[in-house]
C-alpha cells in the first residue's frame, strides 16, 4: 500500500476537456470548480470562494473523460493529489496542485445520467490477420 494522498472532488467542470497523447497514452485536462455553501445564522445559503483544481486522466478513463465531460457538468472526481512548485514566468514560485483521477463520474444528486458500457474493439480471429497481411 502507498503513502499516497487521496481526495474527492464535487464541484462543476470548468472548461472543454483537452485530450491529447503523451508517450502513446491518451491524456485528458480540465479543470473542476467547487463552490462551498454555508448556511448562515439567518438560515440563508452563501456561497465560500471557488477553488479551482486542475485534473488529468489517463488512457481509457481520459477518453471517456472527453466524451461524456461538458462544461459544466457537475461531476465527482477521486484520485491522487500532485502538488508541485515551478517559478513561473515572472519569476515567482508558485504551487501547482493537481488531481491525477482515478475515477471521474457524473454527481447524480445535481442529475441524472445514461451510462454505456465500454466495448473494447474486438480482436481479429488469427486466420484474418494473416490474410489480412
Amino acid at each position: 500500500m502507498s503513502n499516497e494522498t487521496m481526495v474527492t472532488l464535487q464541484g462543476r467542470v470548468g472548461g472543454d476537456v483537452v485530450l491529447r497523447q503523451a508517450g502513446g497514452s491518451a491524456v485528458a485536462n480540465f479543470r473542476v470548480a467547487c463552490t462551498p455553501r454555508r448556511r448562515t445564522k439567518d438560515g440563508e445559503w452563501v456561497d465560500g470562494p471557488t477553488q479551482w483544481w486542475s485534473v488529468t486522466a489517463w488512457r481509457a478513463l481520459a477518453e471517456h473523460c472527453a466524451s461524456s465531460l461538458h462544461r459544466g457538468d457537475a461531476v465527482v472526481v477521486h484520485g491522487k493529489v500532485d502538488m508541485r512548485t515551478y517559478v513561473n514566468k515572472a519569476g515567482v514560485e508558485t504551487l501547482d496542485v493537481q488531481v491525477e483521477a482515478a475515477t471521474v463520474g457524473h454527481d447524480l444528486t445535481r442529475g441524472t445520467s445514461s451510462f454505456t458500457r465500454y466495448q473494447p474493439p474486438a480482436a481479429q480471429p488469427v486466420a484474418e490477420q494473416v490474410v489480412a497481411a
